[in-house]
């Protein structure tokens, strides 16, 4: 396909170009992300229009999975014209497959945000959910976040750490929130990283996770009866509990 293509849309030509060097392809590239979507998605609709077939790649895994491409294939569908999906390396099914926690139903809520109330809000859902959730996050962050979910969903909640799948250094590691956590702790790690976190039926929030988030929230400087409003909406806390920790800490 990709050498049958009049053009390829990619994240970034030097890069895909590495791909498309080994295996011989000179088809032309063009770079297709939030930046310039809005200008580029038009003429490549026109060309479809036109009977010209058009790849479109993402630097790594599936494109729209995390991976900008989103506009282009809501764009074309738009349009009438056809998206034709061809299957390839996912990071996502790939980490679900080898995590040994139950594949589905599962919910897939990609990067975290970094810091914030969207921060807050995007684990305790995580936290909260009674089915599996994957995450994508950066190396220098997932210790962090590994943290924060022990926090929040407790320490023994049970994860998968999937690490540069379908590379060479390849790597799954599963155990507690509280262990993985300890390990990259003292093994910083490296590359492309999949977060699968075991659903919260099977291992209710703790206390004293509860309770280390309603000191998080007291620190932010909300009063009490917001915390108590917080621990219930975001964490299912009973009343009495959320109550008896927002008056606790």
């Amino acid at each position: 396909m990709l050498r049958q293509a009049a053009v390829i849309c990619c994240e970034d030509t030097r890069h895909a170009r590495t791909l498309l060097n080994r295996y011989g392809i000179d088809t032309p590239t063009i770079a297709v992300h939030e930046h310039n979507e809005a200008s580029v998605i038009p003429r490549l609709v026109a060309r479809l229009r036109e009977g010209e077939p058009i790849a479109l790649i993402s630097d790594a895994g599936t494109p729209l999975v995390s991976d900008p491409g989103a506009r282009l294939t809501d764009a074309v569908a738009a349009a009438g014209l056809r998206v034709v999906p061809i299957p390839g390396a996912s990071a996502l099914l790939a980490a679900l497959v080898s995590a040994g926690l139950a594949p589905h139903p599962f919910t897939m809520l990609g990067f975290p945000a970094r810091k914030g109330r969207e921060r807050e809000e995007q684990l305790a859902l995580a936290a909260r959910l009674p089915h599996t959730v994957v995450l994508y996050e950066s190396p220098n962050r997932l210790v962090d976040t590994l943290r924060d979910l022990a926090a929040i969903a407790g320490a023994s909640r049970p994860v998968a750490v999937a690490r540069e799948l379908t590379k060479h250094f390849e790597e799954v590691r599963r155990g507690t929130l509280e262990d993985v956590a300890a390990y990259y702790e003292s093994t910083p790690p490296r590359g492309e990283i999949v977060i699968v976190l075991g659903g919260a039926s099977e291992v209710a929030p703790s206390e004293d996770g509860l309770r280390s988030v309603a000191l998080a929230l007291r620190g932010d400087g909300l009063r009490p009866r917001e915390i108590v409003q917080r621990l219930m909406d975001e964490h299912g806390a009973s009343r009495n509990l959320a109550y008896r920790l927002a008056h606790d800490t």
